[in-house]
């Protein structure tokens, strides 16, 4: 399994399909921003987002967008809070912040956020 360090240096894209993010890392998240919804329920429900693990990489549903691609502009992003497998869930020091989009034909950038982007608490 590949870290977060080695899927940002390498600029390695995750992939989506309709509303389903698929990220080659594990995780835990802890707050998904997409679009005007702030994100801090995971589990199976009707509205939100559902985080699985799966032995290879991370998924996540986004069941108020049926399709990622058209509701997400080439101008913004989907910001996460997430804590990569592993690491100290209570140590602040391991949350990081990265950003995921859509680019076209199921390819899914991955970027670590800097401290210049906006990003809501």
């Amino acid at each position: 399994m590949k870290s977060l360090d080695e899927i940002l240096q390498n600029n390695i894209s995750g992939m989506y399909y309709g509303n389903r993010v698929l990220l080659p890392f594990h995780f835990t998240a802890l707050k998904i921003v997409i679009e005007k919804d702030i994100i801090t329920d995971f589990s199976i429900r009707e509205k939100g987002a559902y985080v699985n693990e799966c032995p290879e990489f991370t998924e996540i549903y986004f069941m108020d967008y049926p399709e990622l691609e058209p509701n997400i502009s080439k101008y913004e992003n989907i910001k996460m809070v997430i804590v990569e497998k592993g690491k100290d869930i209570f140590d602040f020091n391991t949350h990081r912040k990265i950003a995921i989009r859509p680019e076209g034909d199921h390819v899914l950038s991955i970027k670590e956020i800097d401290e210049n982007t906006i990003f809501i608490e």
